[in-house]
C-alpha cells in the first residue's frame, strides 16, 4: 500500500477501529489524559516539547500546584514561572506559556480559543500545538503530525514522506469522530511500539495495514557529540550561595541564576566533586570547585532556603542537589 488517498480512505475505517481499540487498553497512565482541560493539555504539550515523558511528569504536578489555573499563570512574575520551570530546559517555552497565558486572559476572558487556528494566534503555539490541543479539548477534527506520527505514516505507506504530504496521510486516517484519542493512539503507537529502531512489530494492532513491517530506512542524521570540561565554583558561606544572574542579552537562558564558572583555574582551588550534564550536542564534564572567589566574579549571596524560589539553570540545580544544598 504505497501512499494513495484513495486506497488510504478504503483502509482508514478498520484500521481507526483497531488503533483505538489498543489504545483504550494500552495506553499510558499519564496526568494530562485524565482531564479536557485546555490549560492542562496546553501545559502537557508544550512541557513534552524536546523532552522525555518521563521527565515531564514530576514537572508538570508541580507546575500545577504553583499554577492551577490560565489566571494563575497570567499573573505571576515571570522569574517565578521560570523557577517553576527550572529543570526542564529550553526556557524560551516557559517565557512563551508565560505570554500566551497573558493574552489568554487579556483578550480572551480567560478562555483558550477552541479552534485550531485561533489557538494558533497565542505566543509559542504552531501547527501541531493547536491541533493537539484542539482535538483533545474541544474535539476538532484536525490531525497532528509530530515525529512519532511522522514514523507511524511513513512506514504504513512505505514512502519516505515529508512536509505536507505527512500531514495529508495523517487527515486522510483521521477518525472525526474522535479525533483527540486517535490523535493521541498514533503518538502513542509511535512511542511505544513503532519506535526508530527495532520496532516492537510482533506486537503492533495495525501490523496488516503496514507496508514495511518497520524495515523502511529513516533518515536519521547522528547528531556529534562534543566533549567539553568546565569548571564552577560552589563558594558557601553563612548557609549561603554564591550565584550570579545571566545578562538579559544572553542567547541561552536569559536572566536565570547560575554558580560563577571559574574559566582558568590556577590551582588554589579544591575540587569537591564532578557532574555529567548535556546540552544539545555538548556533553559537559562539570568539575566543581571551592575556594577563595576571583575578584572578577562578583555575584550575589543568595540563602538556601530561598534557593528553590529562584530561576535556576538545570546544571546549578543538579550540582546544588548533589551537594544536598537545594
Amino acid at each position: 500500500m504505497t501512499f494513495s488517498p484513495k486506497v488510504w480512505l478504503e483502509q482508514a475505517p478498520p484500521f481507526r477501529r483497531r488503533l483505538l481499540a489498543w489504545y483504550d487498553l494500552h495506553k499510558r497512565d499519564l496526568p494530562w489524559r485524565e482531564t479536557q482541560d485546555p490549560y492542562r493539555i496546553w501545559l502537557s504539550e508544550i512541557m513534552l516539547q524536546q523532552t522525555r515523558v518521563a521527565a515531564v511528569i514530576g514537572h508538570y504536578q508541580r507546575f500545577l500546584q504553583r499554577f492551577p489555573t490560565v489566571e494563575k499563570l497570567a499573573s505571576a512574575r515571570e522569574a517565578s514561572v521560570l523557577a517553576a520551570w527550572s529543570g526542564l530546559g529550553y526556557y524560551r517555552r516557559a517565557r512563551m506559556l508565560h505570554a500566551a497565558a497573558k493574552k489568554v486572559g487579556k483578550e480572551y476572558g480567560g478562555k483558550f480559543p477552541r479552534t485550531a487556528a485561533g489557538l494558533r494566534e497565542l505566543p509559542g503555539i504552531g501547527r501541531y500545538t493547536s491541533a493537539a490541543i484542539a482535538s483533545i479539548a474541544f474535539g476538532e477534527p484536525a490531525a497532528v503530525v509530530d515525529g512519532n506520527v511522522e514514523r507511524v505514516v511513513q512506514r504504513l505507506s512505505g514512502v519516505p514522506m515529508v512536509g505536507e504530504s505527512v500531514w495529508q496521510a495523517a487527515e486522510t486516517l483521521l477518525d472525526s469522530k474522535c479525533p483527540g484519542d486517535f490523535n493521541q493512539a498514533m503518538m502513542e503507537l509511535g512511542a511505544t511500539i513503532c519506535t526508530p529502531r527495532q520496532p516492537a512489530c510482533l506486537m503492533c494492532p495495525v501490523a496488516d495495514f503496514c507496508v514495511t513491517r518497520g524495515e523502511l530506512p529513516l533518515a536519521e542524521k547522528a547528531k556529534r557529540q562534543h566533549k567539553r570540561v568546565v569548571h564552577y565554583l560552589l563558594h558557601r558561606e553563612d548557609d549561603s550561595v554564591l550565584l550570579v544572574q545571566r545578562g538579559k542579552e544572553e542567547s541561552l537562558m536569559p536572566g536565570m541564576w547560575e554558580l560563577p564558572e571559574i574559566q582558568n583555574p590556577n590551582g588554589v582551588h579544591e575540587e569537591l566533586f564532578t557532574v555529567r550534564h548535556s546540552i544539545t550536542v555538548t556533553d559537559y564534564r562539570v568539575r566543581v570547585l571551592r575556594g577563595p572567589v576571583p575578584e572578577e566574579i562578583g555575584g550575589q549571596r543568595v540563602a538556601a532556603v530561598r534557593l528553590a524560589k529562584l530561576p535556576l539553570t538545570g546544571l546549578s540545580r543538579k550540582i546544588l542537589r548533589k551537594a544536598e544544598i537545594l
